[in-house]
């Protein structure tokens, strides 16, 4: 047996966030990181707290530096037919499954773990407090947000590059002109409203 490969797995802290659970269109994120102890990575914070031109270069930097990470999606159909929390808590236990290397325990932010094989702990407000999960938080978002161009590209009626999706004055008026299109989530209130 290598005992140099033992004692580097035993630990792994594995953070894990989600974004988009909000928004009236899309599929929910999440990613799960373990971070790489020899190399740091300056600047982690909430994904929230960062400019887009600051998670743009935290995100290339953590898939360049963490030891793995994994990004996975709940569909918006997903969402509709389980509802917003099953299809996150869906998400990140995809994310952590999906993970090269196992953890030896997993951070959530938030007061709510998925169903996991390996123990777990939610930790509120963990994306300001633990690095992995500021990670994780930094990767779904950016994520969710190029998702979101793509969306515009399809639709652009509805302006998902400007608002992700989020239920601002101008996208429900324009739910209200267009209808609701293919990806927005059909269980979600001003998107019912369209619907009936």
């Amino acid at each position: 047996m290598d005992l140099l490969c033992s004692p580097l797995t035993a630990g792994l802290l594995a953070g894990v966030d989600e974004a988009g659970r909000g928004p009236l269109a899309g599929p929910v994120v999440a990613a799960a990181v373990i971070l790489d102890d020899l190399q740091p990575i300056a600047g982690l914070a909430d994904s929230k707290k960062l400019t887009a031109r600051q998670r743009e270069r935290l995100y290339d930097e953590i898939r360049a530096k963490a030891l793995c990470f994994c990004i996975a999606e709940a569909s918006t159909q997903e969402i509709d037919d389980i509802n917003i929390l099953q299809a996150t808590m869906l998400a990140m236990r995809r994310a952590v499954e999906g993970l090269r290397l196992k953890p030896a325990m997993v951070q959530v932010d938030g007061n709510r773990i998925p169903l996991l094989t390996v123990p777990a702990e939610a930790i509120v407000k963990g994306d300001a407090k633990v690095q992995a999960i500021s990670a994780a938080s930094i990767l779904a978002k950016v994520h969710r947000d190029r998702l979101c161009q793509q969306l515009h590209e399809r639709y652009p009626e509805y302006g998902f590059d400007v608002h992700k999706g989020y239920p601002t004055a101008a996208h429900v008026a324009a739910l209200k002109r267009h209808g609701a299109s293919p990806v927005h989530r059909r269980t979600f209130g001003p998107v019912k409203l369209v619907l009936t």
